[in-house]
């Protein structure tokens, strides 16, 4: 399992300011252990999604275990993405479920759905 290098308190805050929290798991696994305000984009289709992240936006990435998350990570600084963080295993971000009232007031990724190409 991943362990990421942001802790809760900090991925809370980039998250506040607008970070985008995207989980790169397949939409069943999406579906069955969603954080509110995140985004679906299967790390699969990472790369078809890049038109629907933003550049200059962070990118808070997490998966079940962590590794997918890793890997979108190393694509999308691939790609030109310079502020990429893998939160790592969703079993860690269970954590940030105490902060997601204020995480997901005005939220913009609130409630976007599955990302599918």
């Amino acid at each position: 399992m991943f362990y990421p290098s942001l802790t809760c308190e900090e991925a809370q805050a980039l998250i506040r300011k607008g970070a985008q929290l995207v989980d790169v798991s397949t939409p069943d696994e999406y579906r069955r252990h969603p954080l509110p305000g995140s985004v679906n984009i299967p790390m699969p289709f990472i790369q078809r999604a890049l038109q629907q992240l933003d550049k200059e936006t962070p990118v808070l990435l997490y998966c079940i275990s962590g590794t997918r998350s890793g890997t979108a990570k190393r694509m999308l600084e691939a790609c030109g993405f310079l502020r990429v963080h893998n939160l790592g295993s969703y079993l860690y971000l269970q954590q940030l479920r105490a902060f997601t009232p204020a995480i997901t007031a005005g939220d913009r990724h609130a409630s976007t759905p599955t990302i599918r190409s």
